[in-house]
């Protein structure tokens, strides 16, 4: 399957509200959302960070002073999918709901098409329906990155974080169910292989089109390194 055809030009029209950003575990999403929050602040267009977490950690911690070896052993692989996917609809609208009164650009560490791409590789398929129509509520946002990286790569950042564990072969089938979304064409490929700064620079030149039209898509997104301050405009 080839690469998604976009360069950053965008259909929907409006002041950009939320950009998100996703992958598999390991691809680097926190550290690229903190850093694109604080980007687009400082450009002038201010951001908050928002972390869309289904919950899984805190549910494996819950499960580990239980005495369980982890939450799916806790609550059955589909009980811990459907809580998951219950936890981050919930992170999800509080997000988008706060950004309604703040009026600040929401950086979406995570969003649905993570939870879709969750229920494939733990074999949910027969839930995504269900997760979808209820999903189906909140808008796509205006742009998705979607950070790619070797699963093997992957890997290796997770077991130096310490934190948690994946298998390999989970981030495979996760890797390829991001990839097999009907979603996936409207993605803005980023290769996470790359050192995070150079990352960061590819992520700010998608969104130089809309600081050029002060929050507003443009037909051309040329990538440039930095953002453009939108007091340094014309």
């Amino acid at each position: 399957m080839g690469a998604p055809a976009s360069t950053g030009v965008r259909c929907a029209r409006g002041r950009l509200r939320t950009v998100a950003l996703i992958g598999i575990d390991g691809s680097g999403k926190t550290t690229q959302a903190y850093r694109l929050a604080e980007s687009l602040t400082a450009a002038g267009l201010p951001a908050t960070y928002h972390r869309n977490a289904g919950g899984r950690r805190w549910l494996g911690r819950a499960a580990h002073r239980l005495g369980r070896p982890d939450a799916q052993s806790l609550l059955g692989r589909d009980g811990m999918l459907l809580a998951e996917s219950v936890l981050r609809w919930l992170a999800i609208a509080m997000t988008l709901v706060g950004g309604l009164f703040s009026g600040r650009v929401a950086v979406m560490d995570r969003y649905a098409a993570c939870q879709y791409a969750s229920l494939r590789a733990h074999d949910g398929h027969r839930w995504e329906r269900l997760v979808r129509a209820a999903y189906r509520l909140f808008p796509r946002p205006q742009v998705t990155f979607l950070l790619t990286v070797e699963p093997i790569e992957a890997y290796r950042r997770i077991e130096r974080r310490g934190t948690d564990h994946e298998s390999l072969g989970f981030l495979a089938a996760a890797d390829l169910a991001y990839r097999t979304l009907p979603e996936y064409p409207t993605f803005v490929p980023v290769n996470a292989d790359l050192p995070a700064e150079e990352i960061a620079r590819e992520i700010r030149g998608h969104l130089n089109a809309w600081l050029a039209a002060g929050g507003e898509p443009t037909d051309v997104a040329a990538p440039v390194t930095e953002l453009v301050p939108l007091q340094a405009r014309p």
